[in-house]
């Protein structure tokens, strides 16, 4: 079906584009009369006429978009919910959050042009040639990043979260780890930088290096790597993140096996599910108000041509613990 436009309109209210333009932007000093007016209003809603945000763009010399940029990531909870916060964080200063995934082989560069964003975020760092172009149109280009880099404007470094899972299994007496790797390929950039910081945790406390298997949310799949775990005197098991480790929990139970007597777990993210397994899972949660509060800070000083602001003190990784660790 066609889209309407103001020249539908000027035919059904019987008068002229120019008049319609004025009464539909509410322009101030046009002589029109309050009948003319009211016709064109009635006409309006009679078509369903909606104007082009392309066009009111053009008019104003600015849009209201914010474009979040995501990699080729799966969405979990965490995301998911720094997402939901980062788009009322962004209402509240009369902005909208256009969400794009980086999938398939349509150029970032087609995108930008045609919704003219007034921001552009980042989740994880922009090439250079990207970078530069929307900077030329005019658009704030602002990054995350998963690493620690002084050029992002929130960064959750991920070495950190293998990091805290070790010092909590070795803190309570563990000496030999097993990690429980994802098998979606996805979730790579993040599973890569978690074990890098299990293994550094593990060798700078002196542990052995910790023995990894790939989980699939199954029981079978996590039967035969717990199975593996125990043959390597496994005593403990960092997961990627909570859906795994409560696969390891099953995966312990169809060894008949108790959590955490014979095998402790811990997961990332605090999920809900996470409180409701028996036993509890003890988990690394990621506070997303507070990347989300950063992210917005960030948009809105760029917007406002100010200093970008320094990241919020607030710790965004919180280790919480229960029965399975």
């Amino acid at each position: 079906m066609p889209r309407v436009t103001s020249a539908d309109v000027a035919l059904e209210s019987g008068v002229s584009r120019t008049t319609v333009s004025y009464v539909l932007n509410d322009k101030h000093g046009a002589m029109i009369s309050a009948d003319t007016r009211e016709r064109v209003l009635a006409a309006a809603a009679r078509l369903g006429y909606s104007p082009s945000a392309a066009a009111r763009t053009l008019r104003s010399g600015r849009s209201d978009l914010v474009l979040c940029v995501l990699p080729n990531w799966t969405v979990g909870p965490v995301l998911d919910t720094v997402l939901d916060e980062l788009t009322r964080e962004l209402a509240d200063r009369q902005l909208s959050v256009l969400v794009h995934h980086g999938r398939g082989p349509r150029p970032l560069a087609e995108l930008w042009r045609a919704v003219t964003p007034r921001a552009v975020v980042g989740f994880t760092e922009f090439g250079a040639e990207d970078a530069d172009a929307m900077r030329r149109a005019g658009i704030q280009v602002l990054n995350t990043s998963l690493d620690e880099d002084p050029r992002a404007v929130f960064a959750v470094p991920q070495t950190r979260v293998g990091q805290l899972q070790v010092r909590h299994l070795a803190d309570t007496g563990h000496v030999h780890l097993g990690w429980a790797a994802p098998v979606e390929p996805r979730l790579a950039d993040f599973a890569e930088r978690r074990l890098s910081g299990v293994r550094a945790e593990c060798a700078r406390r002196g542990l052995a290096a910790p023995v990894v298997q790939d989980v699939d949310l199954d029981v079978a799949s996590a039967t035969a790597a717990v199975r593996a775990w125990r043959s390597a005197g496994v005593t403990a098991v960092a997961a990627y993140n909570d859906e795994v480790a409560l696969a390891v929990v099953a995966g312990v139970r169809g060894c008949g096996l108790s959590v955490p007597g014979d095998v402790a777990v811990i997961g990332v993210d605090d999920v809900p599910a996470a409180r409701l397994s028996d036993p509890a899972l003890t988990t690394v949660a990621q506070d997303a108000g507070v990347q989300a509060r950063a992210i917005a800070t960030a948009v809105a000083a760029a917007l406002d041509g100010a200093p970008a602001p320094a990241p919020e003190r607030a710790e965004v990784l919180r280790l919480g613990v229960r029965g399975s660790a």
